[in-house]
């Protein structure tokens, strides 16, 4: 069994070994909070339905279930994307990952209507927004690559 001593030194030598700057530590915070994320849909369906919270009675455990599913396959793409950033396919994974979220997120919230603007979603939505920007700005700099892919 792993002690906390030991995940944590083994955390800090993944942390060293990430390219230099801040985005590399971002995706991989994001994959690790994804974790839990993903977790929870398959125990719990409160946190869930807050994100849907326009219509939570669509949030079935099927549902949840799947989308924690779809979190968990995203969390390891955005994990690949932290440890390997100077990898352009990889890069280029990472950043298409957050477009198909943030597409999810603003068709749920402008077509489909089941999100609305509140805490459960601001969470989708700023980690997505935030986060093709800044792979956007950075690209070049971590690939050696400017946009277009």
């Amino acid at each position: 069994m792993l002690t906390l001593q030991q995940v944590t030194d083994y955390m800090q030598d993944v942390v060293k070994s990430l390219a230099p700057g801040y985005l590399p530590k971002w995706l991989l915070f994001i994959s690790i909070v994804s974790i839990f994320n993903s977790v929870q849909t398959y125990v719990n369906l409160e946190l869930t339905r807050r994100v849907y919270e326009n219509k939570p009675e669509e949030t079935t455990a099927l549902s949840a279930r799947t989308f924690g599913t779809w979190t968990l396959v995203s969390c390891i793409i955005r994990l690949y994307g932290a440890l390997y950033i100077t990898e352009n396919h990889v890069y280029q994974l990472t950043f298409i990952s957050y477009i198909i979220a943030l597409f999810h997120f603003g068709t749920e919230l402008v077509v489909f209507r089941t999100c609305k603007i509140g805490k459960g979603f601001l969470g989708p939505l700023v980690v997505s927004t935030t986060s093709l920007v800044w792979m956007y700005n950075q690209k070049e700099f971590y690939t050696g690559i400017p946009f277009p892919f």
